[in-house]
């Protein structure tokens, strides 16, 4: 298989994963900067778009083949919308309310409700003991960064963080159908990653007077912001996460998920002045160490009987 994007030799795959881990925690940045002179559908569109046609470009110079089953489309169209179209709406529209690091915070549950849309609704896996400790610490901490008793009424605020864990939870069910219905498959990482983004801009165009008509100020920031956003954070990034998951294999690669929320706040400090609430990096470390428990990173050693002498 040819490498379509990316450096080679033994650093490539490192090269690629830290990449991957800027772009995509900076996206929230690049969101919230796009908001001050876009919309939220604006801003979902222009990803779809530009990604797949970063994608398109990778497809003709790898010369790679798109998959002949027709069923494959409908299943890709499924994938394109909970995998790029509806999370990438839902966390733009929340960032309207909360802060791009915030809104990063929310994106890390992502594995957890893998884990458990895997077993449940698709069943492609079989939580442990280890596991279900770990869903059930990640949902502590989905409440304690949400801290409902902060709440006296349902604000915008409360709002755009369900925004934020609809989207997460809408990757992990994207994830978990691409494991049942395509991954068996024989179709390579570029044609999956293009398909994706491709069938999510085909949603969005036939949405462009619903999502993308209306009033724009654009000046550096937001262009270059949409570039990036789009070009890299929609394309580029998803043939690096395919590229150092050959590499690493699957446990090792979704461990980006720990750099994106920490680029992403730092980001939003820095550049934008954003604070964070003590229960939000509370609530996170506990998702975080949720997180560690599904995906088998810590485990509870299993006690041996003792001898008798």
């Amino acid at each position: 298989m040819k490498q379509s994007v990316g450096g080679g030799g033994a650093f490539g795959p490192i090269i690629q994963f830290i990449a991957m881990g800027l772009i995509w925690g900076a996206s929230f940045l690049f969101m919230k900067v796009a908001l001050g002179g876009v919309s939220y559908g604006q801003i979902a569109w222009s990803r779809e778009v530009l990604g797949s046609l970063a994608l398109g470009i990778v497809m003709i110079v790898g010369r790679h083949k798109l998959p002949r089953d027709k069923i494959l489309y409908l299943h890709f169209l499924v994938i394109g919308v909970l995998n790029c179209a509806l999370p990438h709406l839902l966390f733009a529209w929340a960032e309207q309310h909360v802060s791009s690091g915030l809104a990063a915070i929310y994106n890390s549950i992502t594995p957890i409700a893998t884990a458990v849309l895997a077993a449940v609704a698709f069943r492609v896996e079989v939580l442990k003991r280890g596991q279900i400790i770990g869903v059930l610490l990640g949902v502590v901490g989905v409440i304690v960064i949400i801290a409902p008793w902060q709440f006296n009424d349902l604000s915008g605020d409360f709002w755009g963080q369900m925004a934020c864990l609809v989207a997460a939870i809408s990757y992990g069910i994207a994830i978990s159908y691409t494991r049942k219905f395509v991954s068996p498959r024989p179709i390579s990482g570029t044609a999956i990653s293009f398909m994706t983004v491709g069938t999510a801009a085909v949603v969005m165009l036939l949405l462009t007077p619903v999502l993308a008509v209306g009033p724009v100020q654009l000046n550096f920031e937001i262009v270059g912001s949409l570039l990036l956003l789009g070009i890299f954070g929609t394309g580029f990034a998803y043939i690096w996460n395919i590229s150092v998951l050959r590499a690493w294999g699957p446990t090792n690669v979704s461990t980006v998920t720990y750099l994106i929320p920490v680029v992403a706040v730092v980001l939003g400090i820095l550049v934008l002045g954003e604070t964070l609430s003590w229960h939000e990096p509370a609530g996170a470390v506990l998702v975080l160490i949720g997180i560690l428990f599904t995906q088998e990173r810590i485990r509870f050693k299993r006690s041996r009987p003792a001898l008798d002498n």
